[in-house]
């Protein structure tokens, strides 16, 4: 540390300062870390003890080193408590010595609260404090000597974009000092320098050639034939160490893909005059190469080497595949076009990825006149089949190339199906769009299938389903669609309601991410026919969902439009006739039935079908409660039973399809409220259950008919109430059945409900066990 107090004679400076400077971009690897975050921290006190320990005569000097080497701290530091320190060091510095260059200009850019992200130090605050020349070129060496080579593979990527950025601060000093610099760097041996310094020509060149652009210089204007000649030899070296690393070192080829894919789409965006050269084949065989091999690379790193190999081959092909009159070589086109739609049937999912995005990627001029058949090998890539059922992540690359194939060649109604989107493909385009609506493709990662919802959606019920960003999506196309003007969309159904629903004025500040926002607007949906069932369908799965905030908003305003549409019985029977028509469509379908259930019971607690209660045997509780005993009918799914009742009774086999009997009569206990036959039902139900074979089954039973009976009153007769009341409270429901079973048959004389008959036993230890209830009987 440095005292303030103390006083130091001059050679003292020329010994400190440099050590200092030193220790302010120190930085050791040991492991997978670094241990020189505490002493830059360090070296940052003993900075800001500087600026009060001597006066500013004394530190003329060392003023330009001590304050770049801040700056660059403060900027280019991996860590952001040395990132703030350096900010705070060269603020006491500029408040108290007052000679730091630009300090007030440079202090109001990179205070303590800016430099707390690093991406903003990096591409943005750095061009700004580059701006003042006395810290460009400092800058500059910094990244080239310390950042392109650092241990971490993210401060290597940041460092050649902030290079990218910094070329117009000096782009003499970068095209004949820095580039001749990293070109052997490029070929070297070090696997973190060779990364960085690849990357890194990759950004300078780009960035060179658009600065030439802009001035209407030729592309070449900063380059001589040596830098051209180490930029080609670039992918030379780099493919003779993957032909000899591949099988060996499988992660150091992971880097070469990656960023030799990035320089050949910098290079090719550069326009560089490589027309013709043999290099251009190498480079579609490499992109090929990378593609071909994502099976074999990390899960981690194959969407970087996909992404980077697509964005590749779009700029490749855009520069060096087109001739002069704007049309693709046939025998090229044939090639390409065949090549990446016989991928797309490969039996590894990755490859299928990789050849759907690079068929997504090409340029308009290769899919003319092979449109048909790129649409048609896609289209095969999105049907399931029992031998692909768990690809869903490339039929949802599939979906994704359709829409680029889609923008990249337009529409004309009239036009040609091997041109344009057309009146003759526009139909095959969408069915093969929203069949990927259907694709609930699960694996360990969830409902993986729900990726191809992104694509497009069927628009009102995903806009109401619980996952926010597919209901961010479908809710921003629905939106599109509905306000876009050139020309409108023909045939939207309700378009004027939609509009006052969804004023385009709305259109960009309605977050459909928010479930306060969402929920209360698609709701208004379920007042319009062609939109109830969709939207009913999404709402299920929100309402009856686990997440808090989707759950209440939902939930919140269902109800409120069951309020509004309480006293219309048309409006009240269209709805439940669209419930049931829901509940019919997916039984035994988990995903949906499972919260569908919940719903319904929240409906019933809160009141929503009262208007059938008065009204004897209505249909639709009687339709509800018949589907209610479907989905359970010889169902094994020990998922549903506990998404019904909140309580873990057991893993047993068996009792979990009792259970599941259990769950979904007591889950409707809310039906006793609907008069008629159906109380009588409900009741012979639950009194079978409260002679179960399991004890907890009886006795969880006996206390939610104690509940219901609180709840609905009028269902007993006031002279026996206490009496029902206290058989069902005072009673030992886990005692033997005998004794059980008398209590039980008192109930049902009490109550005037049917007694339920014993029949023969069934053998537990039978693998063919037959359920319980089975025409209004109990097995035992």
């Amino acid at each position: 540390k440095a005292c303030p107090n103390c006083c130091f004679c001059a050679l003292f400076h020329f010994t400190v300062v440099p050590v200092i400077l030193k220790a302010l971009t120190y930085d050791e690897k040991r492991g997978s870390c670094s241990v020189g975050s505490n002493v830059r921290d360090a070296a940052c006190y003993v900075c800001w003890a500087f600026a009060r320990a001597y006066d500013p005569s004394e530190l003329i000097p060392f003023i330009n080193q001590i304050s770049s080497a801040l700056v660059i701290a403060a900027v280019f530091d991996r860590d952001v408590n040395c990132r703030r320190a350096a900010s705070a060091a060269f603020q006491e510095n500029v408040g108290r010595q007052g000679t730091f260059p630009h300090g007030i200009d440079i202090l109001t850019a990179a205070d303590y609260f800016a430099v707390g992200n690093r991406v903003n130090c990096y591409l943005t605050i750095s061009v700004y404090i580059a701006g003042f020349p006395e810290y460009t070129q400092p800058m500059i060496d910094h990244l080239v000597n310390m950042k392109i080579n650092h241990w971490d593979s993210v401060i290597r990527e940041l460092s050649t974009k902030a290079l990218h950025n910094l070329t117009p601060r000096a782009p003499e000093y970068m095209a004949n000092v820095v580039l001749p610099r990293l070109l052997p760097l490029s070929v070297g041996t070090d696997l973190h320098t060779r990364h960085g310094a690849i990357l890194a020509c990759a950004e300078i060149t780009h960035a060179l050639c658009k600065l030439a652009e802009e001035n209407n210089r030729s592309v070449t204007y900063y380059f001589n034939e040596k830098s051209l000649e180490g930029l080609k030899q670039i992918h030379q070296e780099v493919l003779a160490a993957i032909c000899l690393f591949f099988f060996l070192y499988l992660s150091v080829c992971q880097f070469f893909f990656l960023t030799v894919c990035t320089l050949i789409e910098k290079l090719s965006l550069s326009k560089m005059p490589f027309r013709g050269d043999p290099i251009i084949g190498g480079w579609q065989w490499l992109i090929n190469d990378s593609l071909r091999s994502l099976p074999l690379v990390s899960s981690t790193a194959r969407q970087h080497i996909k992404e980077s190999a697509v964005s590749a081959l779009a700029a490749l092909c855009n520069e060096y595949y087109i001739n002069e009159k704007g049309e693709a070589d046939p025998a090229l086109q044939d090639e390409l076009v065949t090549r990446y739609i016989s991928g797309l049937q490969n039996t590894e999912e990755m490859i299928r990825c990789g050849f759907s995005l690079a068929l997504g990627a090409l340029p308009r001029f290769l899919l003319k006149g092979r449109l048909q058949q790129v649409l048609e090998g896609l289209k095969k890539a999105t049907i399931i089949s029992p031998e692909d059922v768990s690809f869903a992540q490339a039929r949802r690359d599939a979906l994704i190339a359709i829409a680029k194939v889609c923008q990249t060649v337009g529409v004309k109604g009239e036009g040609s199906q091997e041109e344009y989107v057309c009146k003759d493909n526009v139909t095959q385009i969408y069915a093969t769009l929203l069949n990927g609506v259907t694709d609930y493709t699960t694996d360990s990662r969830g409902d993986v299938g729900g990726c191809c919802k992104q694509i497009m959606c069927w628009l009102a019920q995903q806009a109401a389903e619980k996952i926010d960003k597919f209901r961010a999506h479908a809710g921003s196309v629905f939106l599109t669609l509905l306000h876009f003007d050139r020309p409108p969309v023909p045939h939207i159904p309700h378009r004027e309601e939609l509009e006052r629903i969804f004023p385009r004025s709305e259109t960009e500040t309605l977050n459909w991410n928010a479930s306060s926002e969402a929920f209360p607007r698609i709701t208004q949906l379920l007042g319009l026919p062609t939109y109830q069932y969709y939207v009913l369908l999404g709402l299920s799965v929100s309402v009856g969902g686990l997440t808090e905030t989707t759950l209440r908003y939902s939930a919140q305003s269902l109800f409120e439009y069951m309020k509004k549409i309480q006293n219309d019985s048309s409006e009240m029977e269209s709805f439940c006739e669209t419930l049931l028509k829901v509940f019919e469509d997916n039984l035994r379908n988990d995903r949906v039935s499972v919260p569908l259930l919940t719903m319904l019971d929240q409906m019933l607690a809160n009141g929503c079908f009262d208007i059938f209660t008065m009204q004897g045997n209505h249909p639709f509780p009687v339709k509800l409660f018949n589907l209610c005993k479907e989905e359970i009918k010889r169902s094994k799914d020990v998922r549903k039973l506990r998404s019904s009742i909140g309580v873990d009774i057991t893993q047993d086999f068996f009792l979990s399809i009792f259970c599941l009997y259990f769950c979904m009569f007591s889950r409707f206990c809310g039906l006793i409220q609907f008069e008629g036959d159906m109380r009588e039902k409900v009741l012979f139900q639950l009194f079978l259950l409260l002679c179960h074979p399991f004890p907890v089954i009886r006795k969880t039973t006996a206390s939610q008919v104690y509940e219901m009976l609180i709840t609905y009153s009028d269902v007993v007769d006031p002279a026996i109430m206490d009496e029902v009341m206290t058989i069902l409270s005072d009673t030992n429901w886990e005692a033997e059945l005998t004794v059980v079973r008398e209590k039980r048959n008192h109930l049902c004389d009490l109550m005037k409900v049917p007694k339920p008959q014993l029949v023969s036993k069934v053998k537990y230890g039978n693998v063919l066990l037959s359920f319980f209830l089975c025409n209004d009987q109990l097995f035992y």
